[in-house]
């Protein structure tokens, strides 16, 4: 059996991956730690695994901050220069009290301190990804949220792709100032880019999404095995509250609106225009709000539409007609399994490539939010339902992401890694 420390930092989108990775470990017969922000200690604990706290200590669901984090064109650097590299000294103390005694380090994109722990403990570490555009790989550019039709120009030959992704690493670099020069005062060498090839070990990279999303590249790191996604969602039960299942049970699938556990807190007009787009087409449908969300309707829903809070992806979206989602790689992952098509609707981060890959599986049509508005939303959600190909992808992709069983593979490769002979 070994000890096995998983750090993580985010939302549930990156956290649940690593509960997922972790149950399977552990029920292999490791003792494992997840190690993440305290906002999670509950949801970690109540899943069974160990937990240690890290910082920077940050709520998610913390609305005006999310709303900063999520801003389409300064989001990304926000996060990265206002709260992640600033914080890199106290993460580094806490995830190194979480490493005593580990025979195995698990590193998330943002747990940037991990590699530096080991290397001056002398603990092997994997890493994982969650979604292919950690890879910004030049022969296959991610879509960008603040400059989309930038994936377009890869038609203009390599090296466009080339010269992207250099500029790219070198811009965000320079916010990594803080970072590169902790390592200088711990006497380790500088790395590359923490944001793109500085995060991999050398050692073994996990691609925690499923291999439909993104084939390996020519550019990609060496060591990477692509597992399938890591699937939990435990945290608001494991069965439909009552009146939840006499809604579904009571007439056609739904269409299920969701915006996963970030963007639902800074959602601008959608409720609003969604409501007015299943009324137009005359469907019912479910729409999963977050804290507080229902109250944000000055009269009351129609009794076809019902809205609450929370309820588990897994147990919602196989029973819809469509799921209208943000493309998050955690709600685009359920999306993918459930069988059902998708309209995406991306905000920032990662979510627009994501979009512009389940589009490119035939599962999906993309919406960005600025054009999100009632009439556009009732073509697309007909093109959706009307076209009988989008149920047909949906149908074979959800089989090929089950079958990929991304727990088993993920954790067959880290004992094929570090612990046979």
């Amino acid at each position: 059996m070994a000890r096995i420390v998983i750090g993580c930092w985010g939302s549930h989108g990156d956290v649940d991956p690593s509960i997922g990775l972790g149950l399977g470990l552990q029920a292999r017969g490791h003792d494992v730690v997840i190690a993440t922000i305290p906002y999670f200690e509950a949801h970690v604990r109540d899943a069974g695994l160990r937990f240690h706290a890290i910082r920077p200590d940050v709520r998610p669901d913390d609305a005006a901050l999310v709303a900063k984090i999520m801003d389409r064109d300064r989001g990304t650097e926000f996060l990265m220069r206002e709260i992640i590299f600033p914080g890199i000294e106290t993460m580094y103390a806490d995830l190194d009290a979480a490493a005593v005694g580990a025979d195995l380090l698990i590193s998330h994109p943002l747990t940037m301190p991990i590699p530096m722990i080991a290397a001056r403990r002398g603990i092997p570490w994997a890493s994982t990804v969650l979604a292919p555009m950690s890879f910004f790989s030049a022969s296959d550019l991610p879509v960008v949220p603040p400059a989309p039709w930038l994936k377009s120009l890869e038609t203009l030959g390599p090296w466009f792709g080339r010269g992207f992704a250099s500029l790219v690493r070198w811009a965000s670099d320079q916010w990594a100032a803080p970072l590169h020069a902790f390592r200088a005062q711990l006497g380790l060498p500088r790395i590359a880019n923490p944001l793109f090839d500085g995060q991999h070990s050398p050692r073994l990279v996990l691609a925690l999404y499923s291999r439909l999303l993104g084939a390996p590249q020519p550019d990609w790191p060496a060591n990477v095995v692509i597992t399938g996604h890591m699937f939990h969602d435990a945290t608001h039960g494991t069965a439909l509250a009552p009146d939840v299942e006499a809604f579904l049970s009571d007439g056609a699938p739904p269409i299920l609106f969701t915006l996963g556990s970030s963007a639902v807190l800074s959602p601008g007009r959608f409720w609003t225009e969604s409501l007015a787009a299943v009324q137009a087409l005359g469907r019912r449908a479910v729409f999963l709000m977050g804290p507080g969300g229902p109250t944000a309707f000055g009269a009351p829903l129609p009794p076809s539409v019902l809205a609450f809070e929370f309820a588990p992806h897994s147990l919602l979206m196989p029973r819809s007609a469509a799921v209208v989602q943000q493309c998050g790689i955690g709600t685009l992952a359920q999306g993918l399994r459930s069988g059902a098509p998708l309209l995406a609707v991306p905000f920032s981060h990662d979510q627009p490539d994501n979009a512009y890959r389940a589009a490119q599986l035939g599962v999906a049509r993309v919406v960005a939010p600025t054009e999100y508005r009632a009439p556009r939303v009732a073509r697309e959600l007909s093109r959706l339902l009307d076209d009988p190909s989008y149920r047909s992808a949906a149908t074979r992709v959800s089989a090929a992401v089950r079958a990929e069983g991304g727990v088993s593979a993920a954790c067959e490769a880290i004992e094929r890694a570090f612990f046979r002979a």
